[in-house]
């Protein structure tokens, strides 16, 4: 189906003499297979992740069909973006965590009673899918941009957020998780570019500078 980039992320066993028996002629892929540590490493240079889950696990996440995943692929390959497909293990598929860091979950509309397919079986439909829309020579163009941050941008960025709504205590005690989940959704949605990333990060620089100054000065009048 064209796909020649696999990452695995912290496999049981690799390498192993099956793998390269059942690749039946995709020596190429195997050649460039790239394997890490963790989730995020895998998905850093990706600008769109889209995790494929059958189970809605309380996440708010956007939730679209194949069709729809792939159409919004193929568009952002046009553009020579960078787009990582994230399949969870075959026991038990992604988890929460990993769900927080796609752009969007993906199910597959199987019956409830049945609702999990096997791991070869979701990626072939996405394959197929995003084969299909990729066949589509009828889709216009996108109109150029400057493309979206990475996912390790995006990261470092919600990192310094996160923190410094830590350092200016705007949570007041109450439990972090929901508004930085909305959040999440929020510059995931906005897709903002490296160049607007920067100045995000200039403001909340500021707003720390900002925070240290009024605790100094808090400390200093205390101390008179």
């Amino acid at each position: 189906m064209g796909f020649d980039r696999l990452v695995l992320v912290a496999p049981h066993r690799y390498p192993d003499s099956q793998v390269q028996a059942m690749a039946a002629g995709a020596d190429d892929v195997l050649a460039n297979l790239q394997v890490h540590a963790n989730v995020p490493d895998a998905i850093a240079d990706c600008m769109f992740a889209f995790g494929l889950s059958a189970r809605r696990r309380g996440i708010a996440l956007r939730e679209l069909a194949p069709r729809e995943a792939a159409n919004e692929i193929a568009s952002a390959l046009r553009r020579q973006t960078e787009v990582a497909l994230l399949f969870g293990n075959e026991q038990s598929g992604l988890d929460n965590d990993e769900l927080m860091l796609c752009h969007a979950m993906v199910r597959i509309p199987s019956v409830e009673d049945f609702s999990s397919l096997n791991l070869a079986q979701a990626v072939q439909v996405m394959a197929y899918e995003l084969r299909l829309a990729l066949l589509d020579t009828s889709i216009e163009p996108p109109t150029p941009r400057d493309p979206p941050a990475s996912s390790a941008q995006m990261e470092e960025f919600f990192r310094h957020l996160f923190n410094t709504l830590h350092e200016i205590d705007f949570h007041k005690g109450r439990s972090a998780q929901t508004i930085e989940q909305r959040l999440r959704r929020f510059f995931q949605r906005a897709q903002p570019d490296a160049r607007e990333l920067r100045v995000l990060h200039g403001v909340l620089a500021d707003a720390e500078r900002m925070a240290r100054i009024a605790r100094e000065t808090r400390d200093g009048q205390r101390k008179t």
